[in-house]
């Protein structure tokens, strides 16, 4: 089959009009990026990846691998795999490739004196920042704040600026109640037994299907699959419901109009009804709730949101985890919202390389050092990533970019899910750049749909438990879109 499709080429998709191509950024990047998928070996994986990960099993959990991949030959949108094949790659590292494998701009960042002693001599920020960690941050990702922050607090990872936020929700929300009062003896001496008063017997209420992370805390507000959480002890925290929207969005606007308010409706209940007054630290959502299956919401929904933790003085956390830098046609996902008032903090990962949570309030930085604390603090290697990435972005135009391909690539999609109903549905992701997903008819179309594009060259990826999500770079063009959509029917056509 991959070399029938090799020999058959990748052509313009049928359901598709001619366009005009504007200019390439890709092709500045890659001027030797492939044409199409190429292919080498008559399976993917093929005998080097199925080799070489057995091996890799030896010594490390390999049970999850598509294929072992060549990372030095990979190329701009491209994925290479050890036997030499080239996928077009739509899920991009499970959505955290920004600008297309072995970009130039990265390569020299990350060839940069910055670069080498922020590796080799890795600073212990909070007690040794670097003298120029400053300067990083305001070029980068503070260059790139979300409208209404100034300030961040760098990370490990996307469940790490999770967990740090989590902190400073707890941190605030008990300074509040403590006033002007230092801590207490009981206070102290209760919480080396994990008890309270001194361990916070506050909460942060997540949503059904939402994903956060793995770890303890992250992992409690993580609600998207069951696999995820078995067997770890959790906080007994609550969860409310997010809205299940009806597509296409313009012949259910009553109906899903009336889901959200429901939905708003009970997420006060619980405030009001289920936990007493100041006892919710923070509540976490993602503006599209990526692994629980790219659930969407309205910014009717989202306002409402805040206006509700406002009222009833609750932090709003927002996850841009996954949804962040660029891929939704705004740099911030939740920018789509327009809300009155920002969310208090904002946090980030994937995509940015780097990893924390933006803020405005300084009371959200502890008032005494080493609470908000471990040894590295994030990773300076990682911030100066982030800004050659928040650089090349802004002088490309990259945002702007993906917004455009992704209203094609909709468009394009549309057509595709209305001629193959029977088979996929509840396209989404309109107006939202290139974070667009729609469902199969169950599990096991949706895995046929995987696989029959990998064997095609196109590395795709699904979430929840029926659909599928595209994830991208923002190099990502209407050439590269082409080949995805004809690859898509001509898999829709035989699942």
């Amino acid at each position: 089959m991959l070399k029938a499709a090799l020999r058959r080429g990748v052509s313009k998709p049928s359901c598709l009009s001619s366009i005009r191509f504007s200019s390439s950024v890709a092709a500045q990047y890659f001027p030797n990026e492939p044409i199409k998928p190429q292919f080498v070996s008559e399976t993917i994986p093929g005998p080097k990846s199925q080799a070489l990960n057995n091996e890799l099993g030896e010594v490390f959990d390999n049970r999850a691998t598509y294929f072992v991949a060549d990372y030095v030959n990979s190329l701009g949108n491209y994925i290479s795999d050890v036997d030499g094949n080239k996928l077009l790659d739509v899920y991009c590292q499970i959505a955290s490739i920004p600008l297309g494998y072995n970009n130039p701009a990265l390569i020299e960042a990350a060839k940069s004196d910055d670069m080498l002693y922020a590796i080799i001599d890795r600073p212990a920020l909070a007690c040794f920042p670097s003298s120029n960690y400053k300067q990083i941050l305001q070029e980068g990702i503070l260059a790139a704040a979300p409208p209404g922050m100034t300030k961040v607090w760098t990370a490990l990872s996307g469940s790490d600026a999770n967990e740090t936020a989590y902190k400073a929700a707890f941190m605030y929300q008990h300074a509040h109640k403590r006033g002007s009062l230092d801590f207490t003896h009981e206070e102290l001496t209760s919480v080396m037994n994990n008890k309270a008063p001194g361990a916070s017997d506050m909460v942060i209420l997540s949503f059904d299907k939402g994903f956060h992370g793995r770890l303890f805390g992250s992992l409690s507000t993580t609600r998207s699959k069951a696999i995820h959480k078995l067997d770890i002890p959790a906080f007994p925290w609550p969860k409310a419901p997010f809205p299940a929207l009806k597509y296409p969005l313009e012949e259910f606007k009553q109906e899903n109009h009336a889901e959200e308010v429901k939905c708003l409706e009970e997420f006060e209940r619980i405030i009001v009804e289920d936990y007493k007054p100041h006892s919710i630290a923070a509540i976490i959502v993602e503006p599209v709730q990526s692994e629980g299956g790219d659930n969407h919401a309205t910014s009717f929904f989202f306002q409402g949101l805040r206006d509700i933790t406002l009222k009833h003085e609750i932090l709003m956390i927002v996850d841009e985890v996954q949804t962040g830098v660029g891929a939704s046609g705004k740099f911030w996902a939740h920018e789509h919202w327009n809300l009155t008032t920002p969310p208090d903090m904002v946090s980030f990962s994937k995509k940015f390389q780097a990893a924390g949570f933006y803020f405005s309030n300084p009371e959200l930085q502890p008032n005494q050092p080493y609470r908000q604390f471990n040894t590295w603090c994030g990773d300076p290697s990682k911030a100066i990533i982030a800004r050659a990435i928040y650089q090349e972005v802004s002088k490309h135009g990259l945002v702007e970019k993906t917004a455009q391909v992704g209203d094609y690539l909709y468009d394009g999609l549309k057509q595709l899910v209305n001629k193959y109903s029977s088979k996929v549905s509840n396209l989404r992701g309109e107006n939202y750049g290139t974070f667009i997903a729609w469902d199969c008819y169950d599990a096991d179309v949706r895995n046929k749909v995987l696989l029959e594009s990998r064997k095609r060259g196109v590395n795709i990826g699904g979430c929840g438990d029926v659909s599928i999500r595209l994830r991208p770079t923002l190099t990502f063009e209407r050439k590269h879109a082409e080949i995805l959509l004809q690859v898509l029917e001509d898999v829709f056509r035989v699942v």
